[in-house]
């Protein structure tokens, strides 16, 4: 790979003002170049309509959930979606509680709001969903 190794993401510069790869059609689907960003927000998110994809998708920052130690497949989608669900709801990168009952949310909450549920309500149901029993007890 020609940009191995690096420190970071951020270190892959296509212009001096440049932030990262995302936005560089670096790929080709079925003849068709496309970025980081169009394969997040104008394939997975649109087709498959769940909030789980936040869980496994990495934007290389701290505040994201880890990446998978595995590749995807029809056999193992479903419980990488939820146990990536459940590791990041359940670290203070997901969620938090300050002075006993303050709410604090990653940011993937407001910048996918939507995603998550049409309201407050909605997201706290899903949040709880995949709570450990703790948690799940302070959300309620």
């Amino acid at each position: 790979m020609e940009n191995s190794p690096l420190d970071s993401i951020l270190d892959i510069r296509f212009g001096f003002f440049d932030f990262g790869p995302w936005d560089e059609k670096l790929l080709s689907i079925e003849g068709k170049k496309v970025s980081l960003n169009d394969i997040e927000h104008r394939i997975l998110r649109p087709i498959w309509r769940d909030a789980r994809l936040h869980y496994v998708l990495n934007c290389a920052s701290l505040g994201c959930p880890n990446q998978q130690p595995v590749a995807f497949s029809a056999e193992n989608i479903e419980s990488l979606l939820d146990s990536g669900a459940r590791d990041f709801i359940n670290h203070s990168r997901g969620l938090r509680f300050v002075e006993d009952d303050e709410l604090v949310l990653s940011k993937i909450y407001y910048w996918y709001g939507v995603d998550f549920g049409n309201d407050e309500k909605e997201l706290l149901q899903h949040l709880m969903i995949h709570a450990n029993p703790r948690t799940k007890k302070r959300l309620e």
